[in-house]
C-alpha cells in the first residue's frame, strides 16, 4: 500500500518503520509545516491516509481526505463533537472511515473487559465507578480518548450511571458522585498511556489497569486497521476489525 501520514509526531514517527517493515511505501509525510502538500498528492498514488494529528486539525484534514476518495485509518481524540458529519461525509462519497480512540490490540480486549466487569457490578450499587488515566505531557486533549471509550463502556452497562465528569486534581475539590464515572487525567514525563478502572465501595475496591510500555501497540494496530480497511466502505471501529 501506498500510505500517506497525515500527522507526523510521534505517532506517526512510530507507525513509519513498521509500515516500511510490512512492505508498505510512505507517500507522503503531511505535518503543519507542509500541510497543502495534500491537496496536491496525485490522488491515485495514495491507498490509505492515517491520520494522527491534533484535535484542532482533524476535522479539516478527514474531510479533506475522504473529498479525494482516500480510505483514512483516524487515531486523532478530542473531535468527536464533529463525528456525526464525518460518518455523513463518508456515507455521501461512498468512502471508508476507521476511527478508534486506541489501536492497541491489548487495549481493545480491555475495553472488553471493562464492559464484562461493568455487567457484573449492576447488581451491587455499593461500588462506586471511577477512572485514571496517565499520559505524556505533550498530550493536548484530557480526558483521554481511551479513558472517554472505558467511560462509554460502563455507561452502557450501569444503568446507575448518568454520564461521566473530569476529576479536579486537587484534592480538596474531589467529586464524590455516584451517578457520574470520575475521570483524573494526570500528565507525566513521556508515559505513553495508563487507564485505570476502579470500583470502590467502604469496605474494598475492585481495579482493573491497562499498561501501554511503548507506542509500539498502538502503531502495529493502525497498520492493521488500514490493510483491513483496503476495499471496504463505511464506517469501521476496532471492533469490527477484531471480529473479522
Amino acid at each position: 500500500m501506498n500510505i500517506v501520514l497525515l500527522g507526523y509526531g510521534k505517532m506517526g514517527k512510530a507507525i513509519e518503520p513498521i509500515a516500511l517493515e510490512r512492505g508498505h511505501q510512505i507517500a507522503a509525510r503531511i505535518d503543519a509545516t507542509n500541510r497543502t502538500e495534500l491537496e496536491t498528492l496525485d490522488a491515485d498514488s495514495v491507498d490509505v491516509v492515517i491520520e494522527f494529528s491534533s484535535p484542532e486539525s482533524a476535522v479539516e484534514n478527514i474531510k479533506t481526505c475522504l473529498e479525494r476518495g482516500w480510505p483514512v485509518v483516524c487515531g486523532t481524540t478530542g473531535w468527536l463533537s464533529h463525528r456525526t458529519e464525518i460518518e455523513q461525509l463518508c456515507a455521501d462519497k461512498k468512502g471508508a472511515f476507521f476511527y478508534a480512540s486506541n489501536y492497541s490490540i491489548g487495549v481493545n480486549l480491555f475495553f472488553r473487559l471493562n464492559k464484562t466487569l461493568a455487567k457484573f457490578m449492576r447488581n451491587y450499587p455499593s461500588y462506586h465507578a471511577s477512572m485514571t488515566e496517565i499520559h505524556h505531557t505533550e498530550k493536548k486533549d484530557a480526558p483521554s480518548g481511551t479513558a472517554i471509550t472505558l467511560a462509554e463502556g460502563l455507561l452502557e452497562n450501569l444503568p446507575n450511571l448518568n454520564g461521566w465528569v473530569e476529576q479536579p486534581t486537587d484534592k480538596q475539590a474531589q467529586i464524590t458522585s455516584t451517578d457520574a464515572v470520575a475521570i483524573e487525567s494526570l500528565r507525566e514525563g513521556t508515559v505513553p498511556g495508563t487507564h485505570i478502572v476502579r470500583f470502590d465501595s467502604d469496605v474494598d475496591r475492585i481495579e482493573i489497569a491497562h499498561i501501554a510500555h511503548s507506542r509500539q501497540g498502538f502503531a502495529v494496530g493502525a497498520v492493521v486497521a488500514a490493510e483491513w480497511v483496503q476495499g471496504r466502505t463505511g464506517v469501521f471501529s476496532m471492533d469490527d476489525l477484531l471480529d473479522a
